[in-house]
């Protein structure tokens, strides 16, 4: 079972400066963290802060491309978790033919926003995204708060945290 997710927003690991894009569900219950490169950070920065730039970055060009052969994006799906690697599809229509095709997450995140499409994450990837295998991390961060990780990040404060910069 998938449930539709929206980015809740953009964070910087306090452990190891690595960008995180939050995903909660619409009723806020469950959160999803994924550790996303830079270069992802700001493509979807951008687009949650509206910033536009002379020339089109490479998910714009993206999105420029889709509108012009008349493709929309349905959906995208982060669909499973292996080995600490996230999963994902996007999904395409153009008249009534569909393509999915396999993407990083973090490409298909900064994708939808850009079309305005839904975000979905499997039940399964919500669960095991609590249990992610951060090693050395994980420890630090049970000491640090004694919560699990998911509630550890829906708890920092922004001066804790931080918003990710540009």
């Amino acid at each position: 079972m998938f449930i539709e997710m929206k980015v809740s927003g953009l964070a910087i690991d306090p452990l190891t400066n690595t960008p995180i894009v939050i995903l909660k569900d619409v009723g806020e219950k469950r959160a999803v963290p994924i550790w996303i490169g830079l270069f992802e950070a700001s493509a979807i920065a951008t687009e949650l802060e509206k910033v536009s730039f002379s020339r089109p970055m490479t998910h714009d060009l993206l999105h420029n491309i889709l509108m012009t052969l008349d493709v929309k994006v349905t959906k995208i799906e982060i669909n499973d978790l292996k080995d600490n690697t996230f999963f994902a599809n996007i999904y395409f229509l153009k008249d009534e033919a569909s393509v999915v095709v396999d993407a990083r997450p973090s490409d298909a995140i900064a994708l939808a926003l850009r079309e305005n499409a839904p975000i979905f994450v499997d039940e399964k990837v919500v669960e095991k995204s609590r249990n992610l295998n951060l090693g050395e991390k994980r420890v630090k961060l049970d000491k640090l708060k004694g919560e699990n990780l998911e509630e550890f990040l829906e708890n920092l404060s922004p001066e804790e945290f931080g918003k990710y910069k540009m």
